[in-house]
């Protein structure tokens, strides 16, 4: 439902409270005259602007959370759990309550109770303030981004993973290449497969923490990880007696020859790594709509960084560079350079198509 909707089943408690919150000028006794005094204020575009930039990184957050995720109706402890999700940069004992955040953005009108006896308990937010959100967010967050001019040479992989998904299986299917205790390919494998690759890549040094981002990415490289990743998941591989070999079912994609849809490749990458980068949907929304031209990566460390949640070693600067751009480059959603400032990044048609979340289209 959309803001109009969610007043008309408000009560005339939290319309004063919101009406109050605002300073709109009405009569506090009239719940139409409260209604219209709202939607006035909340649907000035000025207005929308100005409350964004006045909100806290820990507020942005939060309303990032809800925007982006596909529920309709939140428990209280959903939204508990997302307010203490995005207070992770605020020192202990300053945080103040997340219930108070929550009765804070209920007075302000962005969080309504359901209108059934079914969603009595739940909370929902307005579709179009989602929208009205998503402008204003993607505005905020564009001005901090720095375009670049085009590299004189750059990256772009297309659909050489979907190539080397097919790659991967033929060398498994043609070597069956033995496993160590640990489970992971001996080395020499490890190097014989990326040489049967498109895009190959430095096997993993020893020592150094690895977990977070799927199983396979303790033992490979993370384009690679993601690939074993993707094959184990889809059953296409056996582990058994130490020796990698391709399954019944991988056997028939080998013998089709069709490659894998980079979409299937993207939503399973969004699974895999959600444990480690929860709101990574809305990261990839968010340098789509900031890199539709040549810009420099550094400028969107900058730009959503400070939306990221550092993962134990994992800086918010380093899961943005190597956990996100470097994977959607691999994905085929951005392209990748280099200029004398340092790094740039532009994102593919596709890219741009495939990062728009279809929630927001509800």
């Amino acid at each position: 439902m959309n803001l109009a909707d969610m007043l008309s089943y408000a009560d005339i408690g939290q319309l004063t409270a919101i009406a109050g919150r605002y300073e709109c000028e009405c009569k506090r006794n009239s719940k139409h005259d409260l209604i219209q005094s709202i939607l006035i204020r909340l649907g000035s575009r000025n207005f929308m602007e100005s409350h964004i930039r006045g909100c806290t990184p820990v507020e942005l957050r939060f309303l990032n959370t809800l925007l982006f995720d596909e529920r309709s109706y939140f428990s209280l402890e959903d939204l508990l759990a997302a307010a203490r999700q995005a207070s992770f940069d605020t020192p202990e004992g300053k945080s103040g309550s997340y219930r108070d955040m929550v009765s804070r953005f209920k007075s302000s009108g962005w969080l309504f109770s359901g209108s059934s006896q079914q969603t009595r308990y739940l909370f929902q937010v307005p579709r179009d303030l989602k929208e009205r959100f998503r402008e204003m967010m993607g505005q905020y967050i564009r001005e901090r981004v720095s375009l670049s001019d085009e590299p004189s040479m750059y990256r772009n992989e297309g659909e050489l993973m979907s190539s080397d998904l097919l790659l991967f299986l033929r060398y498994v299917k043609e070597n069956e290449p033995e496993l160590n205790q640990e489970g992971a390919l001996y080395k020499r494998y490890q190097q014989g497969l990326m040489n049967a690759l498109h895009i190959p890549e430095i096997p993993l040094s020893k020592g150094g923490w690895r977990f977070g981002y799927g199983r396979a990415c303790e033992h490979y490289p993370p384009r690679l990880a993601l690939l074993y990743d993707y094959a184990r998941h889809r059953r296409w591989l056996s582990e058994e007696g130490y020796r990698l070999r391709l399954t019944a079912a991988g056997a028939v994609i080998l013998d089709e020859g069709k490659c894998e849809r980079l979409m299937q490749l993207f939503s399973f990458w969004l699974r895999l790594y959600k444990g480690a980068i929860p709101n990574l949907p809305s990261l990839v929304y968010w340098i789509s709509i900031s890199a539709s031209d040549w810009v420099s990566v550094s400028s969107l460390v900058d730009a959503v960084g400070w939306l990221i949640k550092p993962f134990y070693y994992d800086e918010a600067a380093s899961i943005l560079e190597h956990r996100i751009v470097k994977m959607m480059l691999h994905l085929g959603m951005l392209r990748l350079g280099e200029t004398s400032d340092g790094p740039v990044a532009m994102m593919t048609q596709w890219g741009i198509e495939a990062a728009f979340p279809k929630q927001l289209l509800q």
